[in-house]
C-alpha cells in the first residue's frame, strides 16, 4: 500500500487549498462531518457541501453531486463509505480537484489508485481537521485554541 497520510504532502494540500468540497457533509450539527465544515469555514476556507439529501448546510448550498459543483475545488473530503470511494474518485477526476482526502476509516484502494492515475494527491484515513489544527497550532483537547499555556496544576495539590 503506498503511503497515503505523508506528513509532507499533508502539509502541502492544507497550506495550498481554500476550495473544500465535503461529499456526506451532515446538516445535523452532532455529526462529525458538520463540526469538520463548521471548523473549516471558520478558518477561512471555502467549503461546498455535497449532499443529495440536503438543500443548504453550513448557510452554503449543497450539492447532489461533486459533478454539480460550480466551481472546481482544491480537496474532495470524503465522509462515505468506503465502498462509494471509486465513483468519488472518478467524479474527482473529472471535476479536476486537487486532491482526495478520505476522513478516518474510509480506506478503498481502489477509490485510491484511480484518483492518482487521474493526477490527484491522496490523503486517506486521515481528519482534516485534525490535521489542520496539528500543522497550524491550534490544536486543543476539545478541538479549540485555548491561548493558554501553563504547568499549574489546578485542584491536585
Amino acid at each position: 500500500m503506498t503511503d497515503y497520510q505523508d506528513v509532507n504532502q499533508i502539509q502541502r494540500v492544507l497550506h495550498n487549498s481554500r476550495k473544500i468540497a465535503i461529499v456526506g457533509l451532515s446538516g445535523n450539527q452532532l455529526r462529525a462531518s458538520y463540526f469538520v465544515g463548521y471548523y473549516l469555514k471558520r478558518h477561512g476556507y471555502q467549503v461546498f457541501p455535497v449532499n443529495p439529501r440536503e438543500t443548504e448546510i453550513l448557510g452554503e448550498t449543497s450539492y447532489p453531486s461533486l459533478r454539480d459543483l460550480p466551481t472546481p475545488v482544491d480537496v474532495v473530503n470524503v465522509f462515505r463509505a468506503p465502498s462509494a470511494l471509486p465513483d468519488i474518485a472518478r467524479d474527482a477526476v473529472a471535476i479536476g480537484a486537487g486532491t482526495l482526502w478520505t476522513q478516518f476509516g474510509v480506506v478503498n484502494e481502489e477509490g485510491a489508485r484511480i484518483a492518482e492515475e487521474g493526477g490527484l494527491t491522496v490523503i486517506m484515513d486521515r481528519c482534516l481537521k485534525i490535521e489542520h489544527a496539528r500543522y497550524v497550532g491550534r490544536m486543543h483537547w476539545l478541538g479549540f485554541n485555548t491561548h493558554r499555556i501553563t504547568s499549574v496544576r489546578t485542584g491536585l495539590q
